[in-house]
């Protein structure tokens, strides 16, 4: 069975695909950028995906972003 991604990946990735930014998702959690940057690269090597459409002004989901968000959200409302 493969291990579970780390959760602080998952946190990162959830406020980044609320927001649309690395900068907003950081402030939110209290990390830096960066931080949230190197969990958002770890959680798309775990799943061997990307996430996220990225460019110097603007982050899109990719299709892949927006089934692990919808799937996040769905589970998260059923806790």
């Amino acid at each position: 069975m493969r291990p579970l991604p780390p959760l602080r990946a998952l946190l990162a990735f959830e406020a980044t695909a609320r927001h649309l930014s690395v900068g907003r998702a950081s402030e939110e959690l209290c990390i830096s950028p960066s931080a949230v940057s190197h969990q958002l690269r770890s959680i798309e090597e775990y799943l061997g995906v990307r996430l996220f459409h990225r460019t110097t002004r603007s982050m899109k989901l990719t299709d892949a972003g927006f089934v692990c968000d919808a799937e996040y959200d769905m589970h998260a409302r059923s806790c």
